[in-house]
């Protein structure tokens, strides 16, 4: 082979490389995420200064809304790490959960009435 075949050969594999590492690592929490539900039902918020979730039910329609954080380890398991629900009171709620390197996490947001499908984030970690 000639040195350019060579070359063209090697970026080639670096680049598939690269793209199988890329598929394989969970979206980093580099920052805060949100989800929110249609027709202004409410949102879930991961605040990452401190690692708290936030949920808030943001319309008065007599239903209110669950939050789920889901935790899926290294070797494929998933689970629920926490529920948090708000609906019927003044303002949000909110609780901490330390996310950390070793597993991954998503968000779910559901509203409690009938007709509306659950939203959720991709999964992330630290």
């Amino acid at each position: 082979m000639t040195r350019t075949k060579l070359t063209r050969l090697g970026t080639v594999a670096a680049a598939a490389t690269a793209m199988m590492v890329t598929a394989a690592t969970p979206a980093m929490a580099t920052s805060n995420k949100t989800i929110s539900l249609g027709h202004g039902r409410g949102y879930m918020k991961f605040i990452d200064d401190g690692d708290v979730f936030k949920i808030c039910d943001t319309k008065k329609d007599g239903h209110g809304v669950t939050g789920t954080l889901w935790v899926r380890n290294l070797s494929g398991l998933v689970s629920v790490a926490m529920r948090i629900d708000d609906g019927g009171d003044a303002g949000c709620d909110k609780k901490g959960y330390n996310i950390g390197n070793l597993a991954s996490y998503k968000m779910e947001i559901c509203w409690n009435g009938k007709g509306e499908p659950c939203k959720f984030s991709e999964w992330f970690n630290e």
